[in-house]
């Protein structure tokens, strides 16, 4: 199932996506108010969209409504260096020594169309990544058991601010610029990812090919990160996981190649879908 948020005719709603159609929950008399009440109810939750959503025709089409971001996570949090050839093109002789986690701050989420704005940065660069919709609160979980807690999963592109991550050690001021966490389409549900460590992904800017690569060439596959991350703290229904980029990178390239004004960024995973975004200062 993809689930959407949405805006038509100057309103937000949330919906399911079958073909180039929109179900509108609401419309369809459906209890749960937003996505964040979705993830939280669980399969009990989707099971009753299912049976709602099973006779009823679309409401809309889906070139008419602007598609926004899925959801605003309680958390959202990055790994990075979970790619041997990123590792290498980043200049760095070895994987770091445990799993190399940084925060995004929530207000970085952008809509999956939406430009990303540079702000005072001068060295912004792209990073294709699957997202990890966390459902099922988890705390101390095993990898064997891991996924049982994923909701579903999107398209992410970590948009970082080369410059500025260099301010700190923990990355945050140059991967938290307003805009630069465009998510989406959609939310596909677990249940429609048969493995998750077997998406192709891939980044075009411009339409030249950046990236590409498959989720199987992560060092630390997606069970691994739950595992570890919630031996410190418990992920919560809503909260993000950016499982890392594959090598290509802006920053990687010889010469490097940011983002510049006017440049349209499309970041796309098997199963999943795509985003694209533009580079363009708010006015």
């Amino acid at each position: 199932m993809k689930l959407a948020r949405f805006e038509i005719a100057g309103q937000t709603d949330i919906g399911v996506v079958e073909d180039e159609g929109v179900i509108s929950l609401a419309a369809a008399g459906c209890q749960f108010p937003d996505m964040l009440s979705i993830i939280a109810g669980g399969e009990a939750a989707l099971q009753e969209i299912r049976e709602l959503t099973d006779v009823i025709a679309p409401h809309h089409r889906l070139q008419d409504v602007r598609l926004l971001a899925p959801l605003r996570p309680g958390k959202y949090i990055a790994i990075g260096m979970n790619y041997a050839k990123h590792v290498a093109e980043m200049g760095r002789d070895s994987t770091p020594a445990h799993q190399y986690w940084f925060n995004k701050q929530t207000s970085c989420i952008s809509g999956p169309f939406d430009s990303i704005d540079p702000g005072v940065s001068e060295m912004v660069d792209y990073e294709v990544e699957l997202g990890v919709v966390i459902g099922a609160p988890a705390k101390g979980v095993s990898a064997d058991e891991a996924l049982s807690h994923i909701f579903g999963y999107v398209v992410a592109n970590d948009v970082s601010a080369r410059d500025w991550q260099k301010h700190t050690p923990t990355f945050t001021m140059g991967k938290s610029f307003d805009t630069h966490g465009p998510i989406g389409p959609w939310i596909v549900t677990a249940d429609e990812i048969a493995d998750p460590q077997a998406l192709a992904l891939r980044c075009f800017v411009n339409g030249e090919k950046r990236q590409e690569s498959t989720t199987a060439n992560m060092i630390h596959p997606i069970a691994k990160q739950i595992e570890y991350l919630s031996t410190a703290f418990t992920l919560e229904p809503g909260d993000l996981i950016a499982t890392g980029t594959p090598e290509g990178v802006g920053m990687g390239m010889d010469p490097r190649q940011f983002l510049q004004e006017g440049d349209v960024v499309r970041c796309e995973i098997d199963g999943i879908g795509a985003i694209e975004n533009r580079v363009a200062r708010a006015t």
